[in-house]
């Protein structure tokens, strides 16, 4: 006999539609390369992450391909953790601060499609350009206006990504345990290992992080992540 109750998937995509629904007003600000301060609310954000779901399919990317991003902690980054994982592919954070070496092997070995990347982290990509066949195209992290030169045959600008997208998108709907997150170690010894993170693990991370005796964290808390956005989900 089983239970009737909550039977719903514990998965990232739940968490962001709450927060849409019960909290369209909390706000995100963000210091970015081409927005010293810059402001919205759950509700610009989530509309953003839909459009982003739209042009991610438009580039032919399917449930369960690997996605990279190497950026740092801002707005963009935190539409790519949900617009990612919540259309069934795997968001691949990239640790900038490896060596070129270690940054090859991962993106090779995590087989990456696209690598969703900062302005000011292009020298660090340009220096693996020739050795990661699996990367179908480069997105820069910014608007028209901050491209940076790129050696990279598809170069493409998020901002226009975006602007092109409808704002509607039927979310699929996800087993719990579907791989969500890519994080590799630092290569402490030997090459470095990936961990794998289920949209379950992932919530439930979440949950226990909030409760009294880690941060106790509220809706009337305002946080400031420290932990890097690229290192184990920012924890």
């Amino acid at each position: 006999m089983q239970g009737l109750m909550m039977d719903s998937p514990l998965t990232i995509t739940s968490l962001m539609q709450f927060g849409e629904k019960a909290y369209p007003d909390t706000e995100i600000v963000s210091v970015t390369f081409d927005n010293p301060r810059h402001r919205y609310t759950f509700a610009d954000a989530f509309r953003r992450v839909r459009q982003l779901a739209n042009a991610l399919q438009k580039l032919g990317l399917q449930p369960g391909d690997r996605v990279a991003t190497l950026a740092w902690n801002d707005y963009r980054h935190f539409e790519l953790y949900y617009g990612i994982s919540c259309s069934g592919m795997v968001c691949h954070t990239i640790n900038p601060r490896l060596f070129s070496e270690q940054l090859e092997f991962i993106i090779n070995q995590a087989e990456d499609q696209y690598i969703f990347i900062d302005p000011t982290m292009a020298p660090i990509l340009e220096a693996v350009k020739g050795k990661i066949p699996s990367v179908k195209g480069v997105v820069y992290l910014c608007d028209e206006a901050h491209m940076p030169e790129s050696s990279f045959d598809n170069a493409l600008c998020y901002e226009s990504l975006l602007e092109s997208e409808n704002d509607v998108f039927a979310w699929p709907e996800l087993d719990e345990n579907t791989a969500s997150v890519m994080c590799y170690t630092s290569g402490t010894t030997g090459n470095p290992k990936g961990v794998v993170y289920s949209h379950r693990s992932t919530l439930l991370h979440a949950y226990a992080g909030c409760m009294a005796d880690v941060i106790g964290a509220n809706q009337q808390d305002v946080l400031m992540p420290i932990v890097p956005m690229f290192h184990v989900n920012a924890w």
